[in-house]
């Protein structure tokens, strides 16, 4: 397919939020969403934190009222976190925003990425290479799954301090603190339009930004949130597949509009391209059963 010129579209929120132990990640992320939706009830929350999220609702002070919430227990598994960020889609609708708190749980604990490479090794060093591809595949379906839903993501995230080992002034090797390092794998940061990382004392700044918080730093309210959304909507709407609520795509034959037009004249309602070819499918092999029934009536008939 040859190049055309690119349109700005509508987008959802794809923001992950890292900070250490008390520096208001879920609160955060609360009011995030809230300046999004301007609404409690779409808002969705997945606690790995043993029901801390829950100190959160109804508070006067903090201005928060009832939001959606699923605890999620151990075992913290890829496939867990791909069903319930499934069912919040489904429970606060494509304006409504799903909070995944936290994203760390699904890399290293119980039921994890992690643990899944060590199944795979099983105690043999052989395998090493085969079970970090296959970890490595289970990962990135994790991440990509969550990335395509179609309403808003927020998802936060474990810090850890990282070191390095660098010689002073006196050519001693000491250990240098980098940072704070998110709790997942690496570069995973990357993989999400906006990183905020939050400090102990609740200031905020942008490491990753594709909007317009590039120098922004502060303390994340539900403006923030609002400002956002404004930013966000200021494009055209993006086509969704009416089958799997999915963004349509253009392929190396066809344009988004001709796959739209295409499914609309065939099936009467807009598909991507992946439904259209099930569709497809379905209907010929229920055309060939069809055939053959009618073909095995005659038969019975003629004997």
């Amino acid at each position: 397919m040859a190049f055309q010129k690119v349109t700005r579209e509508k987008s959802k929120l794809r923001l992950a939020l890292a900070g250490p132990s008390g520096a208001g990640k879920t609160l955060s992320a609360l009011l995030l969403a809230y300046g999004i939706t301007n609404d409690w009830s779409k808002i969705a929350l997945i606690d790995t934190e043993h029901g801390r999220a829950k100190f959160y609702a109804n508070r006067s002070d903090l201005k928060t009222g009832e939001f959606l919430y699923q605890e999620m227990s151990a075992p913290y598994s890829p496939d867990r976190y791909i069903t319930m960020v499934n069912e919040g889609v489904e429970a606060v609708g494509e304006d409504g925003v799903v909070i995944v708190d936290s994203f760390s749980h699904a890399w290293n604990n119980s039921g994890g990425v992690l643990e899944i490479k060590e199944k795979l090794e099983d105690g043999n060093s052989k395998k090493t290479f085969f079970a970090l591809a296959e970890a490595g595949k289970i990962q990135n379906n994790l991440v990509n799954s969550i990335l395509s839903v179609n309403c808003h993501t927020i998802v936060t995230m474990r810090t850890k301090m990282a070191y390095a080992i660098e010689q002073n002034e006196y050519g001693k090797n000491v250990p240098v603190k980098l940072g704070l390092e998110p709790v997942q794998r690496e570069n995973t940061e990357y993989e999400f339009d906006i990183m905020l990382n939050i400090a102990r004392n609740h200031v905020a700044s942008a490491s990753k930004d594709t909007t317009f918080l590039d120098t922004w730093s502060g303390v994340i309210t539900p403006e923030l949130g609002k400002s956002l959304k404004e930013w966000l909507d200021d494009g055209i709407e993006p086509e969704i597949c009416s089958v799997c609520k999915q963004k349509i795509l253009p392929t190396k034959q066809k344009t988004i509009q001709e796959i739209v037009d295409g499914s609309l004249k065939t099936y009467s309602k807009k598909m991507c391209w992946k439904c259209v070819m099930q569709e497809f499918k379905r209907r010929k092999e229920t055309e060939i059963s069809a055939t053959e029934g009618v073909s095995g009536n005659i038969g019975a008939e003629s004997s």
